[in-house]
């Protein structure tokens, strides 16, 4: 039981289940047992009270109503980073928060540069954009103490920031249909949101009572739903009237129900590429291509590249004990895309053949990049171990 307890417990477990989930799926969707798997996922599940309700596929179920509770802890765990933790001190953030910003647009770049002028596939410009925070600590973890502590920061922080910055694009690019009276009523459950943080309420259910039908509205208005996700997140109070932390006590409730439950069956349903029929030609598409390259040569060029221009220019240094060669593993860490490139690429496509081309590219993109990663990190690490690593600039 111990042995279960530590391999439960090692930083690197989150990212195995989900890689474990993702391998699942994809024997399953080449199998015999395809036609149940998309059966299953496919299969309308009902909420309805006296007739009127929610009526969606079990896929949809999944990306808009359990990830919303994945957004809602990533809106929690920013909440934390910006009141008390690595967020605060701007001087902190300047060299991670450049190079996210490098590492969202230099992909975006490449993804609209292989597709620009089609119509039916550069709406997915933002798929490579993304990073999987839980993959890329994964495999940063497996190298334990060969790392130092300080790129792990750098990486958190960068990730953070990267999952903020595609809250920002899901809300401001990803909105389809808009019925705007459904957002006016979406007012009422906020204003209560609101008055339950001015409060400092303590309590979780009328938080959570009160996102659910934040929630419902935002869905039927056409914004996407894993919004209110985060704007209910940002109206638990960081601390309440006795001095304890409802937001710290909700984040730590709800983690590892996201990390070993929900993260892995978004991975599950989202991941069964289709194999049969496939050739040299998939890979080159335009559409596979551009995320791939945008996973791998993208987050390379925008996270190395800004990192070493603003250290160069002297607006920052490296994180304590690192050497460029750390600094390049990370960028390409930032290339595994995996959960948040799948989800946006489930609202840029709904055609199953452009979703398996883009299951392919990032699959492909996030290997390439986790694999290069792993071993520039294991090789950063062995020179630092010998005494020849580049000092802190």
């Amino acid at each position: 039981m111990r042995l279960i307890e530590r391999i439960v417990k090692h930083e690197a477990f989150g990212g195995i289940l989900l890689m474990t989930a993702a391998i699942a799926a994809m024997i399953i969707a080449n199998s015999d047992l395809r036609g149940v798997y998309e059966g299953v996922l496919n299969s309308y599940v009902a909420v309805t009270f006296d007739g009127e309700g929610l009526k969606k596929p079990l896929i949809l179920w999944i990306n808009d109503g359990l990830m919303a509770v994945f957004f809602f802890l990533i809106g929690l765990e920013l909440k934390r980073e910006l009141l008390d933790g690595k967020l605060k001190n701007p001087r902190d953030v300047v060299l991670p928060g450049v190079a996210a910003v490098g590492g969202m647009i230099v992909p975006a770049v490449i993804f609209a540069a292989l597709n620009w002028g089609n119509p039916e596939t550069i709406g997915g410009w933002a798929i490579p954009a993304a990073t999987d925070i839980a993959f890329a600590l994964g495999v940063l973890a497996l190298l334990g103490d060969r790392v130092p502590s300080s790129l792990k920061v750098f990486l958190l922080t960068l990730a953070i920031l990267d999952d903020l910055g595609a809250i920002l694009i899901i809300a401001l690019f990803y909105t389809a249909n808009l019925q705007v009276e459904y957002l006016i009523y979406a007012i009422i459950p906020l204003l209560g949101l609101i008055i339950l943080n001015m409060r400092a309420t303590h309590r979780h259910g009328p938080f959570i009572l009160l996102g659910i039908v934040l929630w419902f509205l935002v869905l039927r208005s056409g914004v996407h739903a894993t919004l209110a996700g985060v704007v209910t997140a940002f109206m638990i109070p960081y601390k309440d009237k006795w001095g304890k932390s409802p937001s710290r006590s909700m984040e730590h409730s709800l983690h590892d129900y996201v990390l070993y439950f929900i993260v892995p069956v978004f991975a599950f349903a989202n991941a069964g590429v289709v194999l049969s029929g496939l050739t040299l030609d998939a890979f080159t598409d335009p559409l596979t291509l551009g995320i791939a390259g945008g996973l791998v040569l993208g987050k390379q060029i925008g996270v190395f590249g800004l990192t070493w221009l603003i250290v160069t220019i002297g607006a920052a240094r490296l994180p304590h004990g690192a050497n460029w060669l750390h600094i390049y593993g990370v960028a390409c860490l930032a290339g595994i895309g995996f959960t948040m490139s799948l989800f946006i690429g489930s609202l840029s496509f709904a055609d199953p053949s452009l979703m398996n081309q883009v299951r392919i590219g990032v699959l492909s993109g996030s290997f390439i990049s986790g694999i290069v990663g792993f071993t520039a990190l294991w090789f950063a690490s062995s020179r630092s171990t010998e005494g020849t690593a580049v000092p802190a600039q």
